[in-house]
């Protein structure tokens, strides 16, 4: 039986069709958030997929115990992601950012919320992807907008290997 070019560009594909589906999208894994005051490395980040919605979850903090609860949260919100009581959750190993959606790019999510652990206020949040373009990013950087629309403030963080972002102490 011979092979048609037809037969192969639909085997092809079918085969880069499959690689698509299973791609990670380039906003998870590691990240280090930065402190904007100091420049310094503050929060070890991982960034995953769950059930097609984006979390972000605390693996490491600088300068503090990596022990601590979050004790100035509330006891309760809407949507969190983690059962029990936040305000006796540890801050490391738990998820604080939740149940964002896809946007119109790989790399873009919306309609999320965060819990910052240090004070409990919950906001509204948004991440996006900047590829490393030598001009504007140097390297790859996540953008973590929160706010209360259409009041908020952007982090930038920068991409991280595991080793890197569990390791701030």
């Amino acid at each position: 039986m011979k092979n048609s070019p037809k037969r192969i560009f639909f085997v092809l594909f079918f085969f880069f069709s499959i690689i698509l589906c299973f791609a990670a999208d380039p906003a998870e894994g590691f990240w280090v958030s930065i402190d904007e005051k100091t420049g310094k490395d503050s929060v070890g980040w991982e960034i995953f997929i769950q059930n097609g919605r984006l979390y972000g979850r605390i693996v490491s903090l600088a300068g503090l115990p990596q022990n601590i609860r979050a004790e100035r949260c509330r006891d309760s919100y809407s949507g969190f992601p983690t059962p029990g009581r936040v305000s006796s959750m540890p801050v490391v190993g738990t998820t604080w950012i939740f149940g964002l959606e896809p946007d119109d790019h790989p790399g873009r999510w919306k309609g999320g919320s965060v819990v910052d652990p240090t004070d409990g206020s919950m906001y509204g949040c948004r991440i996006t992807f900047h590829p490393a373009d030598g001009n504007s990013y140097r390297s790859d950087t996540l953008e973590m907008r929160g706010g209360m629309w259409p009041f908020g403030r952007s982090q930038f963080w920068r991409r991280a290997t595991q080793a890197q972002a569990m390791g701030l102490r």
